[in-house]
């Protein structure tokens, strides 16, 4: 169990770590590259091992050497398997979604599972948009959710399409095993895609390894056959994610916090958007090339379409507590699909140390000011709650987290950097 201790008018520095996003998509690009990469700043975290662990079992030769990766990639190309192999994903949607289409490039019998939540998250709807470039994959329960079963026999390619409102991670599934697939690919996303940034996020990777993706908007998407992807030296960034709960924590206390390694002039990491919403609220943000600034203020509610930031609520919900007046979150339903329900999680969470919170259809609605008062809360197995609720602790006294180890889901040393405070 950890406990918070509050604090105020402080100015710290902090180093961020590597991007979780970009790091789930550069080794899979590494892996599918002919030739040899080298990933620098890559994120060591419980996530991305599990990617980089089953591309090993896939036969790609990955070796980690400090905060870099040296993957020989196979050229899309997969050793073939005699029997059954079970491939555990833990409780990672992003390696789950990401590699169920990789690991049909392979040749063999296949199921991936993973934790008791990872088989109740919602997978069938890549199932069936493999099945229309002709994977042999199904959900073995019928229940459109993991473990998922596949006979994998590499894939034709062609034309399919992609439902948009649960996960953008079923998309780019698809584009990064585009140049793999021997007609290549063609996209259409069907109805609103959330989470577009997490596809800018995948297409720029995929064409730093050389692959160009044409596409029309986010609802058309087409990878052509024949250019693959090109082994080479890559440099991950610091990963906005992470960098948000130092925001948050200069926010509240009306200190200010410098996070290094973090590209708010040239990132495509949607998260970076944070920023603006801070200073909706009332912060002053100063951005350079590799680094921001966040100076606390005065802060006030607001209202926010979070669709395109989801992992971001946590924060703003945190933040948010310490505003005057509501602050409304919307289009972010995609939200009850992640490690926990996330917006249940944060009712609950919340509700315990006194804050009214209201549960939308879609969102949240939280009232700032309110006469909170530290207890014993529970993240629900999910880092993003975790770190939210370390913030919160930093203006409450008596804010004790149980399960605290959760965070090394996305950020193993995030305490180890929260105690510089």
């Amino acid at each position: 169990m950890k406990e918070i201790k509050p604090i105020s008018n402080f100015n710290v520095t902090v180093a961020i770590p590597g991007s979780k996003s970009i790091t789930h998509r550069a080794i899979i690009a590494a892996s599918l590259a002919t030739g040899k990469s080298l990933i620098r700043n890559f994120l060591d975290s419980e996530d991305t091992i599990f990617t980089a662990e089953t591309l090993k079992k896939l036969g790609v030769d990955i070796a980690f050497e400090g905060n870099n990766l040296h993957v020989s990639g196979t050229g899309g190309k997969f050793i073939p398997l005699v029997g059954r192999k079970e491939l555990f994903l833990g409780n990672s949607g992003t390696s789950f979604r990401l590699l169920l289409s990789v690991v049909a490039l392979g040749q063999g019998e296949f199921v991936m599972t993973g934790t008791p939540r990872m088989l109740t998250r919602p997978i069938g709807a890549l199932v069936t948009a493999l099945n229309r470039l002709d994977v042999e994959a199904s959900c073995i329960n019928q229940n459109s959710c993991p473990p998922v079963l596949i006979m994998a026999n590499g894939i034709r390619g062609g034309r399919t399409e992609i439902a948009g409102n649960q996960s953008s991670q079923y998309l780019s599934s698809l584009l990064l095993t585009g140049p793999c697939m021997n007609q290549g690919v063609e996209i259409e996303v069907i109805g609103e895609l959330v989470s577009t940034p997490y596809v800018d996020i995948t297409v720029d990777v995929m064409e730093q390894f050389g692959v160009k993706v044409e596409r029309d908007n986010y609802s058309y998407f087409r990878v052509k056959p024949g250019k693959g992807y090109e082994a080479r030296e890559y440099t991950i960034q610091g990963d906005a994610s992470s960098a948000s709960y130092f925001w948050a924590a200069a926010a509240i206390t009306g200190g200010v916090v410098t996070t290094e390694n973090i590209f708010p002039l040239s990132t495509r990491q949607g998260d970076i958007c944070l920023l603006e919403l801070l200073e909706k609220m009332g912060c002053r943000v100063e951005r350079s090339s590799d680094r921001v600034t966040v100076h606390g203020g005065a802060l006030s509610g607001i209202d926010a379409d979070m669709g395109d930031l989801p992992d971001m609520v946590p924060t703003l919900a945190a933040v948010a507590l310490f505003a005057e007046g509501k602050t409304h979150i919307r289009n972010v339903q995609h939200l009850r699909i992640k490690e926990s329900d996330r917006l249940r999680a944060i009712a609950l969470e919340w509700g315990k140390l006194g804050a009214k919170v209201e549960e939308t259809d879609d969102g949240l609605i939280i009232y700032g000011k309110g006469d909170l008062k530290g207890t014993v809360v529970f993240p629900h197995n999910d880092h993003r709650i975790a770190m939210s609720l370390a913030v919160i602790g930093l203006k409450v006294h008596g804010v004790k987290i149980e399960d605290e180890a959760c965070v090394g889901k996305s950020f193993p040393r995030f305490w180890e950097l929260w105690d510089k405070f």
